[in-house]
């Protein structure tokens, strides 16, 4: 009986790992009360944050409240388990175990953190920016860059922690990139190139662009691809990669665009009519807000008309008001023509009859 009872306890003592019940318990109570306070702390923090998060608080002050108020549960029991075990007699080799487990945990939560951190700075830098094209159109690439070398970067200190020789896996990841990148060097160039059009900023959202035997205005800057929406309706994706290699116009960067067409006169305008067309052709242009008169000249003496040449400026070079303008300035010209009694010029030939030719 005795030697059952000793078996018993014994066996009892290897599953409770050499610590008694009320050390277990202890243990969980620990472990509650750390998770409890942790959980009811973030509650707090994140119900404040929310009803002050309009207040003009720091930027340091709005960042932590904002990561406090995004801490996952996994992180919450990570240090729960690691309390609870402190207060055990464990074995090293569980000890071992469970500090690994709390580690990657913490990294995990850091890795999320450091995540948000950059997407809250993203967008208060866009909040402050306003409608600010140029730098909307780097959020995505900025954020995906950051992201990127962050988890790199906690899983090599995992690996690290967790006793795997990372000198000899960065040599060996060194060799084994190589291949990668002559595999994927066509997706790597694209993401290359959206670094380039983030650092560079040729053309921005909202830009009106050429780009070959394609026009439209660009609706995304992504990481393989840009996105242009065509007069038509249709989008057009051209990779990033494309994008660099090809001679792109961008009508959106204009400060001005010329405006430079011939009017064709009769013959039979009197001289004094064509003396005065310039300064009327003059004044019509600078009757427009958004126009800047150049020059209007009599340019050419053709063949069946006299052409004079009238060129100006859009102050405002988008599709729509350039044609309201140059629509305006049409109608002008054709309302004093009549009035001054002018007449357009179109192409004739004089055709002579052999009855009517000289003997």
């Amino acid at each position: 009986m005795n030697e059952y009872l000793a078996h018993k306890i014994d066996l009892a003592q290897r599953l409770l790992l050499g610590n008694s019940p009320w050390d277990w318990l202890l243990a969980g109570m620990i472990g509650i009360a750390v998770w409890a306070g942790l959980w009811i702390t973030r509650r707090v923090v994140a119900s404040h944050y929310q009803r002050y998060s309009a207040a003009q608080h720091r930027l340091p002050i709005k960042l932590l409240g904002y990561l406090i108020g995004n801490t996952k549960q996994f992180l919450f029991f990570a240090i729960a388990l690691y309390a609870a075990q402190a207060s055990l007699a464990l074995p090293e080799r569980i000890h071992h175990v469970v500090s690994n487990i709390a580690l990657i945990l913490i990294l995990l939560q850091t890795g999320l953190w450091a995540g948000r951190a950059v997407r809250f700075y993203l967008e208060t830098k866009e909040q402050e920016r306003g409608a600010d094209r140029v730098f909307a159109g780097s959020l995505d690439i900025i954020n995906f860059v950051a992201r990127m070398l962050i988890w790199s970067l906690l899983i090599l200190v995992a690996l690290d922690n967790l006793g795997i020789n990372i000198t000899a896996l960065l040599a060996g990841l060194g060799v084994g990139g190589v291949a990668v990148a002559l595999a994927l060097q066509n997706v790597l160039g694209d993401l290359f190139a959206s670094l380039s059009i983030a650092l560079d900023k040729p053309f921005v959202v909202g830009d009106n662009l050429n780009i070959d035997t394609f026009t439209g205005t660009v609706e995304h800057i992504g990481i393989k691809t840009t996105r242009l929406r065509s007069e038509s309706g249709e989008q057009i994706i051209i990779s990033n990669a494309d994008m660099l290699k090809s001679r792109v116009r961008n009508f959106g960067r204009m400060l001005e665009q010329r405006v430079l067409f011939t009017i064709r006169v009769t013959y039979g305008t009197p001289a004094e009519t064509l003396r005065g067309i310039p300064k009327m052709l003059e004044g019509i242009v600078r009757e427009q807000e958004t126009a800047r008169f150049d020059r209007c000249h009599l340019r050419t003496l053709g063949e069946s008309a006299l052409h004079f040449e009238l060129s100006y400026f859009v102050r405002q070079p988008s599709v729509n008001p350039l044609l309201d303008l140059q629509q305006a300035v049409n109608f002008r010209i054709i309302d004093e023509f009549q009035r001054l009694g002018v007449e357009f010029a179109y192409p004739t030939q004089l055709v002579m009859l052999a009855d009517q030719c000289p003997t």
